[in-house]
């Protein structure tokens, strides 16, 4: 691997730290999307179970907020209650959706981060492989003149230009296919995650009328 760096030359030290800032992100973005931290599946109804006799403690609201992104829309609701018991249903809705707001801006951090990187490999890819040909050219001037032939040019500068495109082309591909992989998987997973999230909070403030009836 070490020789394969070598012989790409310094286009591709861009590209190995693309791949490691997309690797970092791809792993913090599995540990902070995962289901119980974000719609643990029991939530909504335990919540719903709590307040179904009055407003629960700040105590436990707190408690809620504090469970996942799903408990703190959920006890966003409550918190509007305790603050204003008279507040409509239009401003419990204003109040869960601005909390989900800025749940959905924390789901999507670093999701386009990864996406440039998508699109930023093959572009540093090329180039390197542009770079590469450069040098190829450059070693048929030092050779006498751009009149002669490739063949007739310095061989080891030939060799070096070819793979400084090639290894960079590759490399470029192989940083940019996971990144767009992963990018898409965890843009389809954050959708269903704020499907999720506002189908609950919709569900929640229902409840939450029905109790004041």
């Amino acid at each position: 691997m070490l020789s394969i760096i070598q012989a790409a030359g310094w286009p591709i030290w861009p590209l190995i730290a693309c791949s490691v800032l997309a690797l970092a992100l791809i792993i913090e973005r599995f540990v902070t999307l995962r289901t119980a931290r974000i719609t643990p599946p029991q939530l909504l109804q335990e919540a719903m179970t709590v307040s179904s006799s009055g407003v629960p403690s700040p105590d436990v609201v707190a408690q809620l907020a504090q469970n996942s992104a799903l408990g703190e829309v959920l006890a966003s609701g409550l918190q509007a209650i305790n603050t204003n018991p008279r507040c409509t249903e239009t401003d419990l809705r204003a109040t869960m959706e601005g909390t989900g707001r800025a749940v959905a801006h924390r789901l999507e951090k670093y999701l386009s981060a990864l996406a440039t990187i998508a699109s930023a490999a093959p572009l540093l890819g090329l180039l390197g492989t542009v770079i590469g040909m450069i040098e190829i050219f450059g070693s048929q001037v030092d050779a006498g003149g751009l009149g002669q032939t490739i063949s007739s040019g310095n061989p080891a500068r030939l060799a070096h230009g070819i793979s400084v495109a090639l290894y960079n082309t590759a490399f470029g591909l192989i940083v940019a296919i996971p990144a767009l992989i992963f990018w898409r998987y965890f843009r389809a997973r954050v959708d269903a995650y704020l499907l999720t999230l506002e189908l609950s909070a919709d569900q929640f403030v229902r409840h939450l009328m029905q109790l004041r009836k």
